[in-house]
């Protein structure tokens, strides 16, 4: 099977993505899905997403795995950077659901024209108006239908940018508004829960427009806003996910509410978090509002690194690992 390699922004390392249930994931998504299509539906429902999530973040974890230090450090996990002490980690979900000192270990570039990652995730960043439309909607999205064909938001992001942020188990998995705004609209739309495993995204058409999906739209025309428009925000939930908790925090985690209609929003702040497993954050800007950073740009396109994403086999499409918070683009004056 062909490796999936990313580039970790921070030092530039090219590394090879060791893919959590790869051998299962293509067999569900090609020979199950092909042959057995009522079995495939079943297993990518709601239902069997969460007990799934269930077996492996709270039953079986506490049997088979260590707790406390020696469960972070399996997972990879800076403990230090966690608001609770490593004795408190005595399950997968608790480590999956952690919160962090973001306002220390996540430093942010305050200026209201800059955009900001809504999470630690490995990220893709392109133009709908540019990129071809093999990419965007067999293997990742066309705009109406990420967007839900009942809503009217669609013009408003026609031949707009994109950033589509993958979250792996392993991240940290509160997701952080990207701009400063106020909530234009929140909704939520049905659907399955399909893995955000690359091998999956490549072998199902437009897949997270076929998973259940939270949309913020946000009006960044305010003061203090980055003065870009509306950007979309939209949360899809992955396989293990059982949910999509709503928690908007201004100051750290204290007094978590729901995100709603006409609220007003501060860019770094908690905004939601995922329940537990993979899952996908995508931004959606309009037309020309914002310039990407200049490395982010590079790396897409760099062609000594294997990906599973590309226009063809010559022209990989190759994601950034990126830290919630930090900086991903820049208002563009228009």
């Amino acid at each position: 099977m062909k490796p999936h390699q990313y580039i970790c922004r921070h030092s530039n390392e090219v590394i090879t993505e060791r893919l959590i249930g790869d051998h299962s994931i293509s067999f569900l998504y090609n020979t199950l899905r092909e042959h057995t299509p009522s079995m495939f539906k079943a297993l990518t429902s709601r239902r069997m997403s969460g007990l799934l999530g269930y077996l492996h973040f709270d039953l079986l974890s506490k049997h088979r795995t260590p707790s406390g230090i020696q469960l972070l450090n399996k997972l990879q996990v800076d403990w230090q950077e966690c608001v609770e002490q490593p004795h408190y980690f005595t399950t997968l979900r608790k480590v999956f659901e952690r919160q962090i000192r973001y306002w220390e270990t996540r430093p942010m570039d305050g200026s209201p024209s800059t955009v900001v990652s809504p999470a630690d995730a490995k990220v893709l960043i392109g133009s709908v108006k540019e990129t071809p439309n093999l990419f965007i909607k067999e293997k990742f999205f066309s705009v109406p239908e990420l967007l839900g064909q009942k809503t009217t938001w669609h013009k408003q992001f026609h031949d707009g940018d994109f950033a589509v942020f993958r979250l792996t188990p392993d991240k940290y998995h509160y997701n952080h508004f990207p701009v400063s705004g106020r909530i234009a609209d929140i909704y939520e739309i049905e659907g399955q829960y399909h893995s955000c495993n690359p091998n999956a995204i490549i072998s199902t058409a437009s897949i997270h427009a076929k998973n259940k999906r939270i949309v913020t739209i946000i009006d960044t025309n305010i003061e203090g806003g980055a003065h870009i428009g509306l950007v979309a925000m939209i949360e899809v939930v992955a396989l293990m996910i059982g949910d999509i908790v709503q928690c908007y925090s201004p100051t750290h985690y204290n007094n978590p509410q729901p995100v709603t209609q006409g609220m007003l929003v501060n860019k770094g702040a908690p905004k939601s978090m995922y329940r537990p497993g993979s899952s996908t954050d995508i931004l959606i800007f309009e037309n020309k509002a914002v310039s990407f950073c200049a490395d982010l740009l590079a790396n897409v396109r760099r062609c000594d690194v294997e990906s599973r994403f590309s226009f063809s086999e010559n022209l990989p499409l190759v994601e950034t690992d990126v830290q919630v918070r930090s900086t991903i683009g820049h208002a563009t004056h228009r």
